[in-house]
């Protein structure tokens, strides 16, 4: 029974895809990897065509108000786009957690990660990078972490700010911060060193979609939308580090 309803899902998927379109989406900085690998497959299985745009959760919010032509909003985090449904920018009932989040701290310098936190708790470093709070979720729960630990106050000297997730990342690649809290995602798949930060530590970090009033009429989106919840989709995102409900 579940094959079928599956497969007739997939079916109704490709009947909505009959006619081609262009799909514009707005997606968080700590998602850019999985989701270029989501429309690749989105693409593949569909005649639709995906544009990417990557930055800040709080930038994305004042280019939307402002008039961005963004189909599709893929948050960092849950207010941001409930923000925006509440302000009557976005299609009703359609705000969903596609992802949950995970943070790591990562340093080029093996050394300076314990896999427990202790140096973090020693301050024995010259540079820490967050992403800017203000804007960046994930910014926000480094700041809660290091608030939950009791240090935040003795390391506020010593951070770097980065616009989002991506440059804060950059940051510490290119040494000019030893340390950095960064999304678990970025890190993940590779050989570079960092701490898993126990998600007890902060709020979880949940990340909503939404459908914006532009992409009302769009089946692109519509589309996308549903692509989502296929098992194809979560997979990606849960082999990204990320926690996914979606999956029907």
């Amino acid at each position: 029974m579940l094959g079928r309803l599956f497969f007739l899902g997939v079916i109704a998927l490709f009947c909505i895809s009959a006619t081609a379109e262009e799909v514009l989406v707005a997606v968080a900085a700590n998602f850019s990897a999985p989701m270029t690998e989501i429309a690749a497959a989105f693409e593949k299985e569909t005649n639709h065509k995906i544009k990417l745009a990557t930055g800040s959760s709080g930038k994305f919010y004042a280019q939307i108000k402002n008039g961005a032509p963004f189909h599709i909003f893929l948050s960092a985090d849950q207010s941001v786009p409930l923000v925006l449904e509440n302000e009557g920018f976005t299609v009703p009932g359609t705000r969903f957690t596609y992802a949950t989040g995970a943070l790591a701290l990562f340093s080029k310098r093996p050394n300076l990660v314990d896999y427990a936190g202790k140096n973090l708790l020693a301050g024995n470093f010259d540079k820490l990078a967050i992403a800017n709070p203000k804007l960046a979720p994930y910014g926000a729960a480094a700041v809660e972490v290091m608030q939950t630990l009791g240090v935040y106050e003795k390391l506020k000297p010593k951070l770097v700010q980065g616009e989002n997730i991506a440059q804060t990342f950059q940051f510490v690649e290119t040494g000019n911060a030893d340390l950095g809290f960064v999304a678990l995602s970025q890190v993940i798949n590779t050989e570079k060193a960092f701490w898993r930060v126990p998600t007890n530590l902060h709020t979880p970090i949940r990340q909503d979609a939404v459908l914006l009033k532009n992409g009302e009429h769009n089946t692109a989106a519509k589309a996308l939308i549903e692509f989502f919840r296929m098992s194809v989709a979560t997979e990606i995102i849960r082999l990204h580090g990320y926690e996914s409900e979606q999956e029907i």
